[in-house]
Order: C-alpha cells, then structure tokens, then sequence
C-alpha cells in the first residue's frame, strides 16, 4: 500500500498532527498487519497500552489525561466510522522493570486478544540498574511471544526527562529499544526524540511536558504523546483508504 493512502487521513487528524515528520521506526510499509486489517473491514480495533508509569498516568492530573485515553479519543477522531469500536485498554503499573511486565503478559496482554500492543518499556530498567543484556533478551523474547499470539507490536522507548540525563548509562536502554525494533521489524515510537523536539520548537515548556518530579509526563506531554502515537500507528498500518 502506497505510504500516499495515509495522507488521506490529513483531513481526519487534529491540527496539532505534523503529517511531515514522523518519529517512529517503521521497517516496512504495512507493519501493522492486523490493525490495517481491523480499519479496512471495519472491525472493532482493540489496544492494549502496556508499560510501566508512563502507561499507567503517572504524573496526570486525572486517569483521563494519562496517554492510553488520550490515544483512543485521538484514534476515534482519526477514524470516524470506526469511533464506537475503538478501545486503548491501559495495562501499565508504575515501577515494572521487564521481568515484573513479562509476570503479567499473559494475563494483562494475550489474555484480552487485542489487534495491537504498544509497549512502553526500559525507564525503571535503566534507573534500577537492571543488565542490558537481560533487558534486551526477554524483550525479545517477549515481542516473539506477543506476535505468535496473532497480535501486532509497537514498542516505545524510555522517556527524555532530567532523571535520565543524570543516570549514566540509562540511554543505552533507548537505543535497546530502536534496535530490537530494527533486529525483529517492529516500529518503535521514538518518544526520547519527541519530547526533545517539543521543546525545541516551543510546543511546550519544561513545565508543561514534566510533572514536578522532573520524571513523569504532565497532561500536556501525554496529549502530545497520544497524539504522536496514534499518528504513528496509522502509519505503521499503511491503512487504506479511498481515493
């Protein structure tokens, strides 16, 4: 599918939507096979946002702030047809490393047969000193496991925040994350660049993109990150539309 199909969705997206840059890793067109196949049938799209704080809301002012309820409202504006059928389940819990995530895979992800997971994953690895070599295998282990299971992956890298510039190391975690995305094709929402590049072009202040604890996103960092991956996935589909 031409990536031309996607630009259709323009007249669909908030203003706030940048079509000309994207900030996501997408190894090959249609890398979303079954969320392009749920929009183009019409079929009820199911999301599972899985991750750590992040996920969870952490740092929003209410749980309908958080990323996850933000991306499905985003998502039912994108798609209007589809607006009564998408759902964004949100399966984060502040805190998990990789091994606490993977305890509950099955549970909180294969369990609830979504179309689609995206996996915001490796801050509290990289802040807790967990071995990279760990962090990477059983991600991608855990990415093998979610595909098996007929579900579609986006993976989400850890944040840009203070807490990271000053923990030595903690960005080998980000760069994990894009190369796992390359070594097993899966896109990877580049969210370390996107909160730079924010700042950089005065979409925010620091103040509105990080809660007080300099760690966490506030309300509007979470709007802009919802936005960014709803973007993202509709890329990464190449949904079809009609001319």
């Amino acid at each position: 599918m031409s990536s031309t199909a996607v630009f259709a969705y323009a007249d669909f997206l908030p203003d706030a939507f940048d079509l000309g840059v994207f900030d996501i890793d997408v190894p090959h067109d249609n890398a979303l096979p079954h969320v392009a196949r749920q929009v183009a049938h019409g079929e009820p799209l199911r999301i599972v946002a899985f991750g750590s704080s992040s996920t969870e809301g952490i740092g929003a002012s209410t749980p309908a702030a958080a990323y996850p309820a933000r991306l499905e409202a985003v998502l039912k504006g994108a798609l209007p047809h589809l607006s009564n059928s998408i759902s964004v389940l949100n399966r984060g819990i502040g805190g998990e490393a990789v091994d606490e995530m993977l305890a509950r895979l099955d549970r909180d992800v294969i369990r609830e047969h979504p179309d689609l997971v995206i996996w915001q994953t490796g801050s509290n690895d990289a802040l807790r000193g967990i071995s990279l070599d760990h962090f990477r295998e059983e991600t991608e282990s855990a990415v093998r496991r979610i595909r098996e299971a007929g579900i579609d992956v986006v993976l989400m890298e850890p944040q840009w925040c203070p807490r990271f510039d000053a923990t030595p190391g903690a960005y080998r975690f980000r760069d994990a994350v894009r190369q796992i995305g390359v070594r097993l094709d899966v896109p990877v929402i580049r969210r370390s660049s996107l909160m730079r590049d924010w700042i950089a072009r005065a979409k925010l202040t620091h103040t509105e993109l990080f809660s007080a604890d300099g760690l966490h996103m506030a309300d509007r960092g979470y709007d802009l990150l919802a936005q960014a991956a709803a973007e993202d996935v509709l890329r990464a589909a190449a949904v079809p539309v009609a001319d």
